[in-house]
């Protein structure tokens, strides 16, 4: 019978310590407000609303392999009439961040965290907007990849650079994105 040379890994470990890990810890409304300024005279009104959607990203550093990102999201549906209704979202994420190169911080927490937790800000927007009364309103996907590219290029047309090196990506620093949906 050969011997197994291989070192027995711990419980629930394959060996790669080392190896880049990210988690969702947890996910949370940090902030919600829902409004319907014009109710009831709202419900009479045969004009159909225009609506303004936008988002904004913010990162914030909770500890060494912590951090919060924050998705808002408002609506506002208007007409000549006045206001139909207003919802001010921001949905947060902790994500925990293990062994990952400096490079991959910045696009991991403001392309693939909000991407996570858009499907769930999604539903709570939907849900509220129906909860006052009116039909649900489901928001189109966000390309939040091309939100990133968009800001980046932004900062380095605003930044010169005196020695031509490539900047440095810090998301705690630049934390922020956004965007009209």
């Amino acid at each position: 019978m050969a011997q197994d040379d291989s070192t027995p890994v711990g419980n629930g470990s394959d060996g790669n310590e080392n190896q880049p890990q990210a988690a969702t810890l947890a996910q949370y409304i940090k902030d919600l407000s829902v409004e319907s300024p014009s109710a009831p005279q709202v419900f009479q009104w045969q004009d159909q609303p225009g609506l303004d959607v936008s988002f904004n990203l913010n990162v914030e550093k909770v500890s060494d392999e912590v951090s919060e990102v924050m998705l808002k999201i408002e609506v506002k549906a208007h007409s000549q009439n006045g206001v139909h209704f207003l919802v001010d979202l921001t949905f947060a994420g902790l994500f925990g961040l293990r062994n990952f190169p400096d490079e991959a911080i910045g696009p991991f927490l403001l392309i693939e965290a909000p991407r996570l937790l858009f499907p769930f800000a999604r539903q709570i927007v939907c849900e509220s907007i129906q909860n006052m009364g009116f039909p649900p309103l489901l928001l189109e996907p966000i390309d939040f990849a091309a939100a990133y590219l968009s800001q980046m290029q932004g900062q380095q047309g605003e930044e010169p650079q005196a020695s031509g090196a490539p900047s440095e990506d810090k998301p705690d620093e630049a934390g922020e994105g956004s965007g009209e949906a």
